[in-house]
């Protein structure tokens, strides 16, 4: 009796799903994979990243992975005996780093994620991020706003998507680096939140996922209870002012704000290392993170049927 009791309750969960299924077939998702779980040593946690996204896409949901890697890329410098500079928090990146870097995040880390996708029996597309995405120059400033060269690190100013489109239409899934080009061909290393941002907006997608090792935004951020399950486009900058949205989540959540202007219907903040947080977030009415909506976009906010 017990068992089937058991067996009953996975139907119910399976039959929470299905109006989510029906609803996302055949819609673009963007999942930007990062954070401390990509490096964990345990591949029972990227092998649980990589089954949520196999699964999206067994359901005829059309996933595009991107993913970062800027302590692959620390190792690899530390390895070259090249010592990291910083500015601003970007990576100064000379022409000896930007091989390293493209190297690390177009070559290893790419075909690492792509191999574990393909152990879940996905049908990955390794897709070094050069071959779709333009960009140009980015400039800090200093003290006095006056603009300062960091070396090969770019904005991305525009996706090609043809390649990623015809992936996706034979069913396969994209798997892109933060690596653009300029006009001239030079390689450019590139924010990865920011790459996820600009690949969902030429794609229009229906959703972008941040996956990090952060639950989410959270109102007080020593307390996990105190997440912010969901958030209007219009209420960012008064979290900024407060303090609320802060150090590492402000480009994150600029980038997600950028993408909402441009088209995407809902941005998820979710933590990578919570099991099945990806299908936990998608597929459950609560979610297990935080989500940004833009009222223009996606309708009004509190009507389920709208929401999903």
């Amino acid at each position: 009796m017990n068992e089937h009791i058991e067996l009953i309750d996975k139907a119910g969960v399976l039959l929470e799903a299905l109006p989510y299924i029906q609803r996302f077939h055949d819609s673009v998702f963007v999942v930007k994979y990062g954070g401390s779980f990509m490096d964990s040593d345990d591949e029972r946690v990227r092998g649980r990243v990589a089954a949520d996204i196999v699964f999206l896409n067994a359901v005829g949901i059309k996933v595009v992975v991107v993913h970062g890697g800027g302590k692959a890329i620390s190792r690899a410098m530390e390895e070259a005996q090249i010592v990291p500079q910083w500015k601003n928090g970007m990576r100064v990146t000379d022409a000896r780093v930007v091989e390293i870097v493209h190297k690390t995040l177009s070559g290893t880390i790419n075909e690492n994620i792509c191999e574990t996708i393909a152990a879940k029996n996905g049908v990955p597309f390794g897709m070094p991020g050069e071959n779709v995405n333009l960009c140009s120059k980015h400039f800090e400033s200093d003290d006095d706003g006056a603009p300062v060269d960091i070396g090969f690190v770019g904005d991305i100013k525009s996706v090609k998507t043809k390649l990623i489109k015809k992936a996706l239409n034979e069913g396969k899934i994209p798997v892109i680096s933060p690596i653009a080009v300029d006009e001239d061909g030079q390689l450019y290393n590139t924010n990865a939140d920011a790459a996820a941002a600009a690949v969902a907006a030429a794609l229009k997608a229906r959703r972008l996922v941040f996956m990090s090792d952060v639950p989410g935004l959270l109102k007080d951020p020593q307390d996990p209870e105190s997440l912010i399950p969901t958030l209007r486009v219009g209420e960012v900058d008064g979290l900024k002012k407060a303090g609320i949205i802060s150090k590492g989540m402000i480009p994150k959540v600029d980038s997600a704000v950028r993408a909402l202007h441009a088209g995407v219907r809902r941005v998820h903040f979710i933590d990578g290392r919570i099991p099945h947080s990806l299908l936990l977030e998608i597929f459950t009415q609560k979610g297990v993170g935080t989500e940004i909506i833009h009222p223009d976009v996606d309708g009004q906010y509190f009507n389920p049927e709208i929401q999903i």
